[in-house]
């Protein structure tokens, strides 16, 4: 059933290499002598491969500050926002407060005026009947 012939395709160390290289990269592949061996591949060197990992770290970093700028202007702005809230609620209570002091003050004043007047009224039903009564 299966024969002891080997496999139609092998791979030198040096081969296996540069496919291995391909696969991580994810970037164009050139065998040594020039020649492609995918479609517009080529194979960088480790120091290559270093430098452009570490632009694309940089890169990273530099978009990463962008987003923690963005996120801490964002909250800047947020907390602005909630003391201009804050101080315009603060206002309305005071102004509530106060009016409800002058509504309280009013209340008093019109209660002392109806104790007053029921005791003249008192005073006026006891002036009649004592008049009935003569």
């Amino acid at each position: 059933m299966f024969s002891e012939e080997p496999a139609p395709f092998s791979f030198t160390p040096s081969e296996i290499h540069q496919l291995l290289s391909f696969f991580e990269s994810g970037l164009p592949v050139h065998s040594p002598s020039g020649s492609e061996t995918g479609p517009s591949r080529t194979v960088y060197s480790v120091e290559e491969r270093k430098k452009r990992r570490m632009l694309s770290n940089r890169e990273s970093a530099r978009r990463s500050r962008w987003r923690k700028k963005r996120h801490l202007e964002n909250l800047t702005s947020q907390v602005n926002h909630s003391r201009l809230e804050n101080r315009e609620l603060k206002n309305l209570l005071c102004l509530a407060s106060h009016q409800c002091l002058v509504a309280k003050r009013e209340t008093d004043r019109l209660m002392t005026e109806s104790l007053l007047l029921q005791q003249r009224l008192s005073g006026l039903c006891q002036i009649l009947a004592n008049m009935h009564l003569l």
